[in-house]
């Protein structure tokens, strides 16, 4: 199963950016989803994370009240919309799978996805 991640970029801090995730093979309605990050010499981070029935979607207190998780059933493609961007926002973005779909949305970012697409570069800079 691949997963194609796209819609980075560079942007100005307090820019915008809609990252969006497609699949090849499986549909995103039968799974648990999320978007990662990974900075420079720092490890892969859990940004967002949708459930399917438990504690519905999470958000990293880093990003909370910026960046939206969505999904699109018709489309079969996930979303990540971030808004005021800032220069630590910066690092190579994931959006992963998960078949554990009775855990929580928390614990999906917290032990990670079992489907890694490949990353996407965001790159906050003025």
């Amino acid at each position: 199963v691949q997963l194609q991640a796209s819609g980075g970029g560079l942007v100005q801090p307090g820019g915008s950016l809609r990252l969006s995730c497609a699949a090849s093979d499986l549909s995103f309605d039968d799974y648990a989803i999320g978007w990662f990050r990974q900075a420079p010499g720092k490890e892969r981070e859990g940004v967002s994370c949708m459930s399917k029935f438990v504690d519905y979607t999470y958000y990293a207190d880093s990003v909370k009240g910026r960046f939206t998780i969505s999904r699109d059933s018709a489309a079969n493609a996930v979303y990540l919309k971030m808004n005021s961007l800032k220069p630590e926002d910066t690092a190579v973005y994931y959006c992963g799978t998960s078949g554990l779909i009775l855990l929580g949305a928390p614990a999906l970012c917290k032990y990670g996805m079992d489907n890694w697409g490949n990353g996407t570069q965001v790159t906050v800079s003025s």
